[in-house]
């Protein structure tokens, strides 16, 4: 199916899929092509988004997608309606992963929830509860603040209520599972479909 798409509908796909930034390298691999392929096909969906909602930006050697400067004002009143509404269950739910098992693959609270979380990681991280962090060339993970720590009351994560015997469950539930062949995928790959 691969081969019905150019090599910048294709590229498009995999940033959308990924939901943060991508490198020419991993969309290279990815494609098996060259990065001067890569390249090329960045500029031309560059050029196709021209004039639409998205853009395609660019930090050093890495790509991700976002909404037009024109929505600013727009996306700004959104993000103050979610930073005054509940999390919810499930924000509490990822919170309480970030928690106990940050820093964490999105692939792993993917997993563990059983639906793609994607948005409610933004969300949270528009809060500030959670942010970013690179593993060593891995995908990226994310862990609890320190304004989220300072929220909770505790001063490192091993101060949480029964964090010994949540992270000791977590870990017999991957064995478990491992154990019968249900290993995780890549990040986002396998997820069951939906979103939470």
């Amino acid at each position: 199916m691969d081969s019905e798409l150019d090599i910048s509908a294709r590229i498009e796909a995999l940033i959308f899929f990924k939901g943060e930034p991508v490198t020419v390298a991993f969309l290279a691999k990815t494609l098996g092509i060259s990065d001067e392929e890569v390249r090329a096909g960045l500029m031309t969906l560059e050029q196709s988004l021209s004039g639409r909602g998205i853009v395609l930006m660019k930090n050093d050697d890495e790509y991700m997608f976002s909404t037009a400067p024109q929505m600013g004002q727009i996306i700004e009143t959104i993000i103050k309606d979610e930073l005054a509404k509940e999390l919810g269950k499930a924000g509490l739910e990822t919170l309480a992963i970030v928690l106990y098992r940050g820093p964490v693959l999105r692939s792993e609270i993917n997993y563990l929830r059983g639906v793609n979380s994607n948005y409610i990681l933004r969300a949270l991280l528009v809060r500030g509860l959670i942010e970013k962090v690179e593993q060593g060339g891995r995908s990226t993970a994310y862990r609890p603040t320190f304004e989220l720590l300072s929220y909770m009351g505790v001063s490192k994560v091993e101060d949480l209520p029964g964090y010994e015997d949540t992270t000791k469950a977590v870990e017999e539930f991957h064995e478990e599972n491992d154990n019968n062949g249900h290993k995780e995928e890549g990040d986002g790959m396998g997820t069951p479909g939906g979103a939470a």
